[in-house]
């Protein structure tokens, strides 16, 4: 950059060519000097203008890695107008070699570093402006940030859209899938190095590089949760699954030795760094609370897609801005994009386009009646249990939420209903690594214990279940638990385990915990996703149903409290992961599962010893867990759309048509019956604000079955969205 410049004027910059004057079309716009004191003194914090009630923090390690695996629900949120940021952690340089490994003379190429990270901003940068303004060349406001005394990092701000923003720290990344190297993410975080240098892109407000700590680094994440106030943070997958079959590396200090998973151990890592950070952000003063998402990465690969054509060619599109498949110039030497990607549609790459799957998959029972007729409900925000209640029984108007303990909570509370009308409370959480403390994942329960202020349920301390598998390490994987109250009492807890079952705890009165233990199984080794379901049977009988990638498999238990087995072969075809059940009025089971490819939903049944597809229902798109309740003879559904909104459906022994209307949501809708028998939904909103709607009487379906969307004080939602 010059170094004489008259104050008060800025250089332009389309791609990498200086333009004077503010005439240019430029990619991006650079501060005057004076902002920029002393080479280390870049703009200092301020508030980010929030112009509505929610805003969005995406923590990635890569500049692709939210197009890959967080689309369609970045796109969501940019376009909603919510103030939406991105943190990406390294600057992704990988070799520095600018095309795909196969193309001719990629050996013999020289290794630009600094170029290649630039390319690859500005093909993340053309694909978000695409998203927020239909222009990939919209241009951007470019300065130096201080966000950590002593540090700078980039600040790009779409000058057409400022509400759309991305920070770049510029980290150098692992520079390998998995093979561990102490100069990473990794090795900052685990202790292998005490810090972790930057790489100064080609170009740009930054001139020089920086050494983080590890506390460095999350303090940094600190101060964008206080400068955004996010109400959704959404981070890589924390707990990916493991490879199979191990790879071996030699020579591997003890410190950076581990379990190797199919994601890319700087996603991992950059999701620990982002816990960290929620973690200090929680305990200290904010202004309203966050929920976290968290994405599946490099693993997505081994699934089937759970995007419809139309969807995936949506993020295909994106993509391809990214990766510099048009071959247009944007004037910048340093590249456009990054050609390593290139253009994605059937290219290798494709199985990480066509899924958007939560690592939490949520829970459809989140939701319950209390015994005076009001229903209770309860979501985890700032990382503790909330409880909303509503405030006459059936109204639709609730409380504000009630903190109910927990810490670090993760996805969706898992609720269950005692005999006695007492509550019990599911959910799973990381215990982040301390001194003399491991890293790991453990369920935990809170029992109710009577009624608070307001006539809120109160709840005891919360208990830790422990994991499947006592090996910290192997913690980490520990599914979502999902439970059941069985006829005698018992409460039955399951949850996937590390070998890639089902592990169950057992305990009469929801106490007394017996040990963890595994399912039976027969035959080849279960790889099991995430998402299984458990429901009792109008006999008593408690049925479990989880999915692999070919199947589902069913585990029923001997009459009331017997032992589970594992069912006859289910013969259904493949899902796309999470399954919902609700025994039938007749005897019998329902289950609700997406079909991989086509998103559609599909009803299967079990009458006798069978099951089989007995609907499919109108197309919606969407993808997720699909809430299905069985009222009598009337099916209730609450499924995401493709534009991320919760929709419902009522029919008489199967699905009926969708109601038009929808409400944007975030997580699994609940559903349960209210004290008229009627079919109530609900969902929280982007801002943590709860709404639900309910079948107007218990008999009723089609279009017009349901009442309006009703916000936690009763406003409606037509009202709340003009």
């Amino acid at each position: 950059m010059p170094g004489h410049i008259p104050r008060r004027r800025v250089l332009q910059v389309a791609g990498g060519g200086l333009v004077v004057g503010a005439a240019g079309v430029g990619a991006w716009q650079w501060l005057a000097p004076e902002t920029r004191r002393n080479g280390t003194e870049g703009t200092p914090v301020r508030a980010a203008k929030a112009s509505v009630s929610e805003s969005f923090l995406h923590v990635i390690a890569h500049p692709d890695d939210s197009l890959y695996f967080m689309n369609p629900e970045l796109e969501q949120s940019i376009v909603s107008g919510a103030p939406s940021v991105t943190v990406c952690l390294t600057g992704g340089e990988s070799d520095g070699r600018n095309a795909l490994s196969d193309a001719p003379g990629y050996k013999t190429m020289p290794m630009k570093r600094p170029e290649f990270v630039r390319a690859r901003i500005n093909g993340f940068r053309a694909a978000t402006a695409q998203m927020a303004t239909g222009n990939s060349l919209s241009p951007w406001d470019v300065e130096s940030l201080r966000l950590l005394s002593g540090f700078e990092v980039e600040l790009h701000t779409l000058r057409a859209a400022p509400h759309v923003q991305l920070i770049f720290m510029e980290l150098i990344e692992a520079r390998a899938l998995r093979n561990p190297h102490k100069d990473s993410l990794r090795g900052l975080w685990l202790g292998a190095t005490p810090d972790l240098t930057t790489l100064k892109p080609a170009g740009g407000p930054i001139t020089r590089t920086f050494k983080y700590t590890r506390q460095q680094v999350i303090d940094t994440l600190v101060a964008v949760l206080e400068r955004y106030q996010p109400t959704v943070v959404r981070t890589l997958d924390p707990s990916p699954a493991h490879l199979p079959k191990q790879p071996e590396y030699p020579n591997v200090p003890p410190v950076l030795d581990g379990i190797y998973s199919r994601d890319h151990q700087d996603h991992t890592t950059s999701a620990f760094f982002a816990q960290a950070a929620l973690a200090e952000y929680w305990g200290r003063k904010h202004s309203r609370p966050t929920a976290v998402e968290s994405y599946l990465g490099y693993e997505v690969g081994a699934l089937t897609s759970n995007l419809d054509k139309a969807t995936t060619d949506r993020k295909v599109i994106f993509l391809d801005l990214y990766g510099w498949g048009d071959g247009k110039s944007c004037g910048d030497p340093a590249g456009c994009g990054d050609r390593k990607v290139g253009k994605t549609s059937g290219g290798k790459y494709h199985s990480w386009s066509s899924n958007c799957r939560h690592r939490a998959p949520g829970t459809t029972r989140w939701v319950q009646p209390l015994p005076d007729g009001r229903l209770a409900a309860f979501s985890v925000l700032d990382g503790a249990a909330q409880c909303w209640t509503e405030q006459r029984a059936g109204s639709g108007m609730w409380s504000s939420p009630v903190n109910v303990g927990g810490s670090m909570l993760e996805g969706q509370i898992q609720a269950v209903r005692h005999g006695d009308g007492k509550l019990q409370l599911f959910s799973i959480r990381t215990v982040l690594p301390q001194q003399g403390r491991a890293h790991r994942r453990e369920v935990v329960t809170a029992l109710q214990t009577g009624t608070g202020p307001g006539g809120s349920p109160a709840f005891g301390s919360w208990e830790a279940l422990g994991s499947p598998d006592e090996d910290p390490r192997r913690s980490m994987e520990t599914g979502y638990p999902v439970a059941v109250v069985a006829k005698d009492g018992a409460v039955h807890v399951f949850v996937r385990n590390f070998d890639g079952g089902v592990s169950v705890r057992r305990g009469p009165g929801g106490k007394d915990w017996s040990g963890w233990a595994a399912l039976p199984s027969s035959g080849a080794p279960l790889r099991i996703q995430d998402g299984l379901d458990a429901a009792l049977d109008g006999e008593g009988r408690v049925h479990v149903v989880a999915a692999d990638t070919k199947t589902v498999h069913h585990w029923i238990s001997e009459g009331e409290g017997g032992q589970l087995r594992q069912a006859e072969p289910t013969r259904l075809p493949a899902t796309t992961g999470p399954l919902s059940l609700a025994p039938l009025s007749g005897g019998g089971m329902r289950m609700a599962v997406r079909q991989p490819d086509t998103s559609r939903i599909i009803i299967a049944d079990r009458l006798g010893d069978s099951w089989r597809v007995t609907s499919e229902c109108p197309t919606i798109s969407g993808y997720g867990r699909v809430a299905v309740a069985q009222a009598g003879n009337v099916t209730v559904l609450a499924a995401r759309d493709g534009k991320g909104l919760a929709r419902l459906s009522a029919g008489s022994g199967r699905p009926g048509p969708w109601q038009d209307e929808g409400v944007p949501h975030r997580a699994t809708p609940g559903m349960t019956e209210d004290a008229k028998g009627r079919v109530v939904t609900v969902v929280l909103g982007m801002d943590g604000r709860l709404s639900s709607a309910r079948l107007k009487d218990a008999g009723t379906t089609g279009k017009s079955a349901f009442t309006d969307w009703l916000s936690h004080d009763g406003t409606a939602q037509a009202d709340l969205e003009s």
